[in-house]
């Protein structure tokens, strides 16, 4: 089910939370309102964790992570590290990596078997993702921005991307991926994806902004909210008569 959330005043969830199969960060500070809303969708299932990278609380820009790993930059702390280290599963392989594109978050993203990654990182930083996460590597461009974290989210069942993206384009990161693609907004109409929502294989959040429309395109293409059962006629004329109503008032 994909849920609406803000942290203070912003619609940037993926800015202030990182979401994957095993755990999930939320940033220190802001309202309990935001960690709370978390907490209910994932508790029975994940930890849910607060936690500060380098003293900022935007986590969900500066690391990335899978079921498997999470990478940090070099600004976090012994101490986050530590806590950080406690708090997740033990099958979860936490490394803090020396990388002057330190926003991995904006420079990477994975799901739990694939990884697309910005043009300019270094080798070393590659291999790290290889080890780490798990996954096969990739460098690509997301609609010509080398800031494929920022630009699109993936899950293990489907991925949106920046609404510029052209249908090749979108084929060719689907064969890469194994996994089915749409170009989408959310937060009313923001082509910044990676970091107006976060998304598992189950569960999706996005920004108070996000319209019925928007919502409505995330949940069919990660499967959420009963979708998978439906196959691909997953809605009705009635849900989308609902959605529509639900922009225009």
């Amino acid at each position: 089910m994909a849920v609406r959330a803000s942290f203070e005043n912003s619609n940037e969830v993926g800015v202030f939370s990182k979401l994957t199969n095993s755990y999930c960060l939320v940033a220190l500070g802001g309202s309990e309102n935001f960690y709370s809303v978390f907490e209910a969708e994932l508790s029975k299932h994940i930890p849910v964790v607060h936690a500060t990278v380098g003293g900022t609380r935007i986590i969900g820009r500066v690391c990335v992570g899978n079921r498997k790993g999470l990478l940090v930059p070099s600004i976090t702390t012994d101490q986050e590290l530590q806590h950080l280290r406690n708090s997740l599963p033990d099958s979860v392989v936490i490394q803090r990596v020396e990388e002057r594109l330190s926003a991995l978050g904006n420079c990477i993203a994975c799901n739990d078997y694939v990884a697309l990654v910005h043009t300019d990182l270094d080798k070393e930083t590659e291999e790290i993702v290889q080890d780490v996460l798990g996954v096969e590597v990739f460098r690509a461009t997301v609609a010509g921005n080398v800031l494929v974290g920022s630009y699109c989210a993936l899950s293990n069942v489907g991925g949106l991307v920046h609404v510029m993206t052209s249908v090749d384009e979108m084929n060719e990161l689907s064969q890469l991926l194994q996994v089915p693609l749409t170009a989408g907004t959310v937060n009313r109409g923001s082509d910044v994806v990676g970091a107006g929502m976060v998304v598992n294989d189950w569960s999706a959040f996005v920004g108070m902004d996000t319209t019925a429309t928007e919502l409505g395109v995330v949940e069919r293409i990660f499967k959420l909210g009963g979708g998978a059962a439906q196959g691909t006629n997953m809605y009705g004329d009635a849900a989308f008569k609902t959605s529509l109503i639900d922009t225009l008032t």
